[in-house]
């Protein structure tokens, strides 16, 4: 892939606020007044998320609502709950309903011992239909894995994994509170291999404080020696409102131009070295179950990135698990003290939510395209929503003046297409198709967009 050149003017244009689009409408329009007391789930395809917020040490980086702690104990009161959770929920869920999806995230999912892990191995498959051929993964912390946990994960039915790598750089890793040197991301792939995990990725980082380019292609250059099958690059999310220990970052965090250098060096390293491109930071073999879905067009996105399997509920787990089923978003207690105690009482714990209107939909499916298969055909979206697309969104469509001047999209008479410079701002070009946002209904805050 060839560099792209983006001018200071555009970075300074386009570095704004604006939603990852892993929901829309985004999660900042959840209310608290929703409730699916009287709902029913209908028989679908599910994918399961489970929420296991436990870490032993705080990550400076880390947005993640987790729970920092050296009692090993307190995971194996969480199962307990998790069990209380699945059978309040599995009352509104068509029987019929098979698993073809399982994620766990967190936290750190490997912070549960090899006992606790095949508890919920057990607690998933006695609750659930899965199917013989699931795509199921686990975020994973190399520090704390042994071969032990990997084979406790290879029991419970998991064949996929994620690492968290972030980068290999020593004086990166010190400051952001995560030292862990490369030779034990080595070890922890190597027993995922022993144990036949189908799928290896690993999670990096850019715009890390005391990141450079230098340093940053010396990671990738480090991450490539051992092959994983797919990467993800995420961008460094700035969120001290959220998370106050970041705001002592701000003294090394590289700036725009070098964050956005950062990025263009991982696209050009990871194609040249035979990576599909996917989406806006994602990346994979030829032969990977994502670039096989980039390629099918069943590619997807949700709260856990991009997805290959589209068109399945998605049912999630845990204190501040977000579900989207039925047409439905809602979310559980971001805090675990409220959430035992709303299963303690018997009741879902459900803080907030959202039903999607039909203009939701329709705007929903225009996003995930525009995300995932950087492009739209008109005839083939009109024909799958039911709307003659081109009327539809006649403002959306002539509100892109200015992002086909400036290179972002081309604008054909079947349809648009987002241009290789339109994928570093690709959430900037969805944001033209939110209608939340032309309203400037905006609630929340958003990370930058850069």
């Amino acid at each position: 892939m060839n560099k792209i050149n983006v001018s200071l003017d555009q970075l300074r244009k386009y570095n704004q606020p604006g939603p990852r689009y892993t929901s829309y409408p985004p999660a900042t329009h959840f209310t608290e007044e929703f409730q699916i007391s009287d709902f029913r789930f209908p028989v679908s395809p599910l994918s399961l998320y489970f929420h296991l917020p436990f870490c032993k040490r705080q990550c400076l980086y880390c947005g993640c609502t987790n729970i920092v702690t050296g009692q090993q104990d307190r995971s194996g009161v969480y199962l307990q709950y998790l069990q209380k959770e699945i059978e309040l929920r599995k009352a509104k869920m068509a029987s019929g309903s098979e698993v073809i999806q399982i994620q766990l995230g967190g936290g750190t999912p490997t912070f549960l011992t090899e006992k606790e892990l095949d508890q919920l191995g057990e607690l998933i498959h006695s609750n659930f239909t899965v199917s013989a051929t699931v795509e199921a993964g686990a975020e994973i912390d190399p520090r704390d894995l042994t071969l032990e946990k990997v084979q406790a994960l290879q029991r419970a039915g998991f064949n996929r994994a994620s690492l968290g790598v972030q980068d290999t750089n020593p004086e990166v890793q010190k400051t952001i509170a995560r030292i862990q040197p490369l030779e034990v991301v080595a070890q922890a792939t190597q027993w995922l291999r022993e144990c036949d995990m189908k799928s290896i990725n690993f999670d990096l980082i850019y715009g890390l404080p005391s990141q450079t380019l230098e340093s940053f292609n010396q990671t990738i250059d480090d991450v490539l020696t051992l092959s994983p099958d797919r990467l993800a690059v995420y961008s460094y999310a700035h969120i001290p409102w959220i998370k106050p220990f970041q705001k002592a970052l701000e003294p090394k965090l590289p700036d725009t131009e070098t964050k956005l250098q950062l990025l263009q060096l991982a696209i050009e390293k990871l194609t040249g070295a035979g990576y599909v491109y996917i989406g806006m930071d994602h990346f994979a073999k030829p032969d990977d179950a994502m670039a096989v879905a980039l390629h099918d067009g069943t590619l997807q996105r949700n709260f856990q990135g991009y997805s290959t399997l589209k068109g399945i509920d998605l049912h999630g787990f845990g204190m501040s698990s977000i579900s989207h089923a039925g047409g439905c978003y809602f979310q559980n207690e971001k805090d675990i003290g409220p959430y035992y105690a709303a299963l303690d009482a018997g009741k879902l714990p459900l803080v907030r939510g959202y039903a999607m209107t039909d203009d939701d939909e329709i705007r929903y499916a225009a996003i995930m395209h525009i995300m995932c298969n950087l492009y739209i055909d008109y005839a083939e979206l009109s024909a799958e929503l039911g709307v003659d697309f081109t009327d539809y969104f006649k403002t959306d469509i002539a509100s892109l003046d200015d992002l086909e001047a400036d290179g972002l999209l081309q604008r054909e008479e079947k349809g648009l297409r987002v241009t290789p410079l339109g994928r570093l701002f690709i959430r900037i070009i969805a944001m033209r198709f939110d209608a939340y946002l032309q309203n400037e209904n905006r609630k929340g805050r958003y990370s930058q967009t850069v």
